[in-house]
């Protein structure tokens, strides 16, 4: 189906004076299986092709601008291959099926009322509605990625200097993830009884290498009320000692490299810290992949199991060896509500079957482009074998650069959706003061 076919389709959807949008059966099987009415084309575009510095100019439409300027300067050579479904749990699909008969609305100040779980608002933005980027950032923020729970270990950060090739520093991480509520496959579902604070999901990060960042850790707690600020405390192995992160803190460079606690996984602060805007629905190339069927990296070695990392090259060995599909897109611009942010805006490429973010821009205050973000998609049949039939689309890989000081981190990682590796303990203060000992 074409671009101004869905817009029309957006566009005869029915509005309630709340501005909810009310969904049927389906838009919510549009919404998850949207390949079987939506086949992604460009002009001279073929599936398996290489986009490089030669044939950028001709496929700009469906590059973003970050990567398009990647390509074009010759930093990077996309190798395309044919889009492929990525299709979500079935209980979180089901959870979405289930919300027709009782939707989830907006409230007047923005938040989400009526919501169980699954996905809030499954139907095609309306560019006419006002609130259409607010319901794609919802849509984003009660996602499926990860799962109701999962872990990253190990986490490997590779800080380099793009220009001479330097690897300036490797910090090992394992992060932990955990949803209190709208949970729709392990259990408890749908949520956690014993949530007093009423969270809606914690993050759990520890460090192991290099010694001076040994069991540095960091604990995030993020609330059902979105409206209310997420807790956040660091515990420094050298310090020993547990304190809380200020607000600012959290679009700091993390630990000295490029992203910061705010990027994680996209995009990791409240819907409410930003004001959002629907730009429009396109074809755009997005790095999805099966990670078996990758040349994996040499250069590390493999884990006990036999898992292998994706590999890395590039201009400074800082663009990940991924696929890239032409992909229905979702463009979401988020502003900032603290004038003091030092972000003016963010501008999201958001997968429309899976809501994941594969490919960001972060702007400066000049309104310069200062970050690209890229976060690999894998398919969980052809990943780690514990994914198999997890329904989650992995974050395999990352790379974030700083475009104006030719600076990069990458992400090199093995992602588990196992509930047995993030019990509810392991997301607190105590266990924090616990492990620091």
């Amino acid at each position: 189906m074409s671009k101004l076919a869905f817009c029309a389709l957006g566009g005869a959807l029915m509005l309630t004076a709340a501005g909810a949008g009310a969904f049927t059966k389906e838009d919510v099987e549009n919404s998850f299986y949207p390949y079987k009415t939506w086949t992604p084309e460009a002009p001279g575009y073929t599936a398996g092709m290489v986009i490089n510095q030669g044939n950028a100019d001709q496929f700009k439409d469906i590059l973003d601008p970050a990567m398009y300027d990647h390509v074009k300067r010759g930093w990077v050579e996309l190798q395309t291959r044919a889009a492929e479904s990525l299709e979500l749990h079935p209980n979180y699909i089901k959870a979405t099926f289930d919300a027709v008969a009782n939707q989830p609305t907006l409230t007047g100040d923005g938040l989400v009322e009526n919501f169980v779980a699954g996905r809030a608002f499954p139907f095609e933005p309306d560019p006419n509605d006002p609130q259409a980027g607010l319901k794609l950032a919802w849509n984003y923020q009660y996602g499926y990625n990860w799962g109701d729970n999962a872990a990253i270990c190990p986490f490997y950060w590779k800080y380099r200097d793009a220009k001479s090739e330097k690897l300036e520093r490797t910090v090992k991480f394992c992060f932990h993830f955990l949803n209190w509520m709208h949970r729709v496959n392990q259990d408890p579902v749908p949520q956690f009884a014993d949530n007093p604070s009423k969270l809606f999901r914690s993050i759990y990060v520890i460090a192991y290498e290099p010694f001076d960042l040994n069991n540095t850790q960091l604990l995030i707690h993020r609330y059902k009320d979105d409206h209310k600020r997420d807790d956040a405390w660091l515990y420094l192995g050298f310090q020993r000692r547990v304190r809380r992160l200020a607000t600012g803190q959290v679009t700091d460079s993390f630990l000295g490299a490029d992203p910061t606690i705010e990027d994680f996984e996209g995009y990791n602060a409240r819907i409410s810290d930003y004001q959002w805007k629907y730009i429009e629905t396109k074809n755009a190339l997005l790095p999805f992949h099966r990670h078996n069927e990758l040349a994996l990296a040499t250069d590390m070695p493999p884990e006990p199991d036999g898992y292998q990392y994706v590999d890395f090259g590039g201009y400074g060995q800082c663009f990940p060896k991924s696929t890239w599909e032409l992909r229905k897109v979702y463009v979401l611009e988020g502003i900032p509500e603290d004038p003091n942010h030092p972000v003016s805006k963010r501008v999201l490429f958001v997968d429309a079957q899976t809501f994941t973010i594969p490919r960001s821009g972060m702007f400066d205050r000049k309104g310069d482009l200062w970050r690209s973000f890229t976060i690999c998609q894998a398919q969980p049949d052809y990943h780690h074998a514990s994914n198999k039939g997890s329904g989650v689309s992995i974050d395999d890989c990352f790379m974030m650069m700083n475009v104006q000081q030719e600076h990069c981190t990458t992400g090199q990682f093995k992602g588990l959706v196992d509930p047995a590796l993030n019990p509810p303990s392991l997301f607190t203060v105590q266990n924090l003061r616990k492990s620091g000992r």
